[in-house]
């Protein structure tokens, strides 16, 4: 079984799932997405499991997205199907909630992530964005999922200008529920554990229908998020924009390492 991703169920009714590369920033590569919709999957069918707790192993990072070591291998995305099923509640069925804390970094497909999670709450050093456009790629879901959780124009600017915010802007424009005032993850298990000691029918049922308001859209979109994502990938140059996208990622880990150290 994948250490990639972690899942430890506990006695309480809440699971915690945590993202564990913290040496590549949590970036999610195939294998880690595929154990993402298992555990969806498994704690789906788990009465024990009442709500999710979801976060990111290490200092550094929540999720820094995809992983481009294995993008500029293969010269290829996940497959749509491969990514809808590491997001919770999108394909399998999962009629309880999940809380994303986040901390550090959150773009690309760690936010994609995060926003498929009913409950957003960030630390203050939180940095979120969508930086595909500036490297010649999409993130085809999210562009349909975006819009529907904040206003268009503002997610249009998000991830047609490819900016990264902070957390502070994020809670602004509604992206994030709230800034954790002290430890993040201790702050999502707190509330995660005041969902999990409500009465299950309310929450389950409450849990599918705000699903339903937003997931709808994305499914239904399904086939021209492939069509796009087709089109990304068979434009010219493409494997080349993935091994700069992840040489600027490699630069900003050695970057951060340097401040990190200049501070001891």
């Amino acid at each position: 079984m994948s250490q990639k991703v972690v899942y430890d169920k506990r006695k309480d009714g809440v699971a915690s799932v945590i993202l564990n590369r913290p040496d590549s920033l949590n970036a999610l590569d195939a294998e880690a997405k595929l154990r993402l919709g298992e555990i969806w999957a498994e704690a789906a069918a788990d009465p024990e499991v009442r709500v999710i707790v979801l976060s990111g192993a290490g200092n550094r990072a929540f999720c820094a997205g995809s992983d481009l070591k294995e993008m500029s291998a293969t010269g290829k995305t996940v497959s749509t199907d491969h990514l809808q099923r590491s997001l919770p509640g999108l394909v399998t069925p999962l009629d309880k909630p999940v809380i994303a804390a986040l901390h550090g970094y959150c773009i690309g497909m760690g936010l994609t992530l995060a926003i498929h999670c009913d409950i957003r709450i960030a630390a203050e050093n939180t940095i979120l964005g969508f930086p595909e456009v500036k490297h010649g790629m999409i993130s085809g879901i999210s562009a349909i999922r975006l819009p529907l959780l904040i206003p268009s124009g503002i997610a249009a600017e998000l991830m047609l200008a490819g900016h990264t915010i902070p957390a502070s802007e994020a809670l602004r424009i509604g992206l994030i529920n709230r800034i954790a005032a002290g430890d993040v993850l201790e702050e999502a298990n707190g509330l995660a554990a005041q969902i999990a000691a409500l009465p299950v029918p309310g929450v389950r049922e409450t849990t599918r229908l705000i699903r339903a308001a937003v997931n709808g859209a994305v499914l239904a979109q399904t086939a021209e998020i492939d069509a796009a994502r087709s089109r990304i990938e068979a434009s010219a140059g493409f494997a080349d924009r993935a091994r700069m996208f992840k040489q600027q990622t490699n630069h900003q880990k050695e970057h951060d390492n340097h401040e990190k150290n200049n501070v001891r």
